[in-house]
C-alpha cells in the first residue's frame, strides 16, 4: 500500500544525480529507511488492534472494524492536502510535520484510554492516519531523489523491504504486547461502574503503547529537523491535478485500475483485520488472541516473502498473467478456508498474503503505463482509491454479524474476482508488454 506518490526533480545545485550526493543527504536516505521499517508496522498494527478493542467493548465485527474505516479515511481525505504542504514545506520539514501529527494522534490514545469510550480510539487513529499519509507521500519522491536515478528502483525496492520486515515484526510484537494477556471476562455480569473501570485498566495496556510511538515520532521528528537543510536543493514538483477527471473519465484502464487497487486493499486489510476472530472458531483452530495475532504476522510475512519472490516472476511472465493467477490463487484459498475446517481452513486464508503481494505494484503499472506526462494524475486517482481499506473490512464484518465470518469471506472473493478480471484485460488489450 502506499499513498500518491507526487514528482520530483533535482534541483539546480544537485544537477549530477547521484554524484553529487552529500553525506548529510545520505544521512537523510537512511533515516528514510528506518522510516519505512517503522510506519509499516504502525499501519499494520490495527490489525491486532482490532481484536483488543473487539472484546473490550464487546463490539461486533462490523463496530470492531471500523478501526479501518477510521485509518484509511484519512488517505482519501489527506493525500492531495499532503501534496500541496509538502510543496510548500519542502521533503525535510514536510517529514518532521508528519511525524509529529502521528505523534499527536498517539498521544491521543491516552484520554481515550483514560475515558473508556471505544470513538475516542477512532478519532485518535484519524489522526495517525492523517500523520502517515504525509509521510508517505514523501518518503518515496525522496528514496528517489537521494542517489543515481538509475539505482532509484533498487532503492525503493530497498525501503519496501524495510516495510515489509517492519510489519511482520511489530505485528507479531503487537500480538504480545496488546493480546498476550487477554481473557475472556463476562461483562455482562458487571455493573456500570466495574465495566467502566474494567475498560479504563485494560485500555491502559493500549495507551501505554502508544505513549511509546509518541515518543518515538518525536524523537525521528527531531532527527529530520537536525538534518532540515540537507535537501534544500531539492524542491517537490508541483502536480497539476486540473484534468483529472477528465482523465479519469476518458481512460477506461484507469478506471478500472482504480477499481482494482480499491478492491485490492479493501480485501488485504479485511483478511488481516478478522483473522484473530476468524482463528478463534471452534470450525479452525480455536486459537486464543495472542496465537490469532501470530497467525497475523505470518499472513504478513508471506507478503514479505513474495515481494522478494515476484520481481523475478514479474520478469518471467506477463504481468498480466500473474496478477490474474494471483487473484484467481486467493480465490481459491478463500473458497478453501471457508468450505473447510481445522488447520487447512486456517492456513489456507494465511496463505493469501503470499498472493497478495505482487497486487499493489503490478495493478499500478499496468493503470499508469504510456500516460506520460499525466502518470502523476493517475497516480493521485490510484492512491486515492486506497479508500478501499476503509470500506471493505466493515462490510465484511456486516456480512460476518448476519451469516457468520466463513461465509463473509465472499466479501474478498469478490473484491479478488475483480483483480483477476483487470488481469486478463491487461492481456487482452495488450497493455502490460
Amino acid at each position: 500500500m502506499a499513498a500518491p506518490i507526487p514528482g520530483s526533480t533535482v534541483g539546480a545545485g544537485d544537477s549530477s544525480g547521484g554524484a553529487g550526493v552529500s553525506d548529510g543527504s545520505k544521512r537523510v536516505l537512511y533515516l528514510v529507511f528506518a522510516v519505512f521499517f517503522i510506519l509499516g508496522g504502525v499501519t499494520n498494527i490495527n490489525d491486532i488492534l482490532i481484536p483488543k478493542l473487539k472484546g473490550l467493548y464487546q463490539l461486533s465485527h462490523f463496530q470492531a472494524n471500523l478501526v479501518q474505516f477510521a485509518f484509511f479515511t484519512s488517505y482519501a481525505i489527506f493525500s492531495i492536502p499532503a501534496g500541496v504542504l509538502l510543496r510548500k514545506l519542502g521533503y525535510i520539514r514536510g517529514f518532521v510535520v508528519g511525524f509529529l501529527v502521528v505523534a499527536a494522534g498517539a498521544l491521543l490514545f491516552l484520554p481515550a484510554a483514560n475515558t473508556g469510550v471505544y470513538a475516542s480510539f477512532l478519532a485518535a487513529l484519524f489522526v495517525i492516519g492523517g500523520g502517515i499519509t504525509l509521510l508517505q507521500v514523501a518518503m518515496n519522491p525522496v528514496v528517489v531523489t537521494l542517489g543515481d536515478p538509475s539505482t532509484a528502483s533498487s532503492r525503493l525496492t530497498f525501503a519496501q523491504a524495510f516495510n515489509s520486515v517492519g510489519v511482520f515484526l511489530m505485528v507479531y510484537g503487537g500480538a504480545e504486547l496488546l493480546l498476550g494477556d487477554t481473557a475472556p471476562v463476562d461483562t455482562a455480569a458487571m455493573a456500570p461502574a466495574e465495566l467502566t473501570a474494567y475498560r479504563v485498566s485494560e485500555a491502559t495496556v493500549i495507551g501505554h503503547a502508544y505513549i511509546g510511538l509518541a515518543i518515538a515520532m518525536v524523537a525521528i521528528a527531531a532527527l529530520f529537523w537536525f538534518w532540515r537543510k540537507a535537501l534544500d536543493g531539492r524542491q517537490v514538483e508541483e502536480t497539476d491535478y486540473s484534468g483529472t477527471l477528465a482523465l479519469l473519465a476518458s481512460t477506461p484502464r484507469l478506471q478500472f485500475g482504480a477499481l482494482c487497487i480499491f478492491a485490492y486493499v479493501g480485501a488485504e486489510v479485511a483478511i488481516a483485520s478478522n483473522m484473530v476472530a476468524y482463528m478463534a472458531e471452534d470450525r479452525v483452530l480455536g486459537l486464543s488472541p495472542v496465537e490469532g495475532g501470530r497467525m497475523v504476522a505470518l499472513y504478513w510475512g508471506g507478503a514479505m516473502v513474495g515481494r522478494l519472490v515476484g520481481g523475478f516472476v514479474l520478469r518471467a511472465i506477463k504481468p498480466g498473467n500473474v496478477l490474474a493467477g494471483a487473484a484467481a490463487m486467493n480465490i481459491a484459498l478463500l473458497a478453501v478456508s471457508a468450505l473447510t475446517s481445522g488447520g487447512l481452513a486456517a492456513w489456507s486464508l494465511v496463505a493469501c498474503g503470499l498472493f497478495n503481494s505482487i497486487m499493489f505494484p503490478t495493478i499500478f503499472s499496468l493503470s499508469t503505463q504510456g500516460l506520460n506526462e499525466r502518470a502523476a494524475q493517475a497516480s493521485g486517482v490510484l492512491c486515492t482509491a486506497i479508500v478501499g481499506g476503509a470500506l471493505i473490512p466493515p462490510a465484511l464484518g456486516l456480512v460476518a454479524d448476519g451469516a457468520g465470518l466463513a461465509i463473509a469471506l465472499v466479501v474478498p472473493i469478490i473484491c479478488y474476482l475483480v483483480i483477476a478480471a483487470f488481469g486478463r484485460y491487461a492481456r487482452s488489450h495488450g497493455i502490460d508488454g
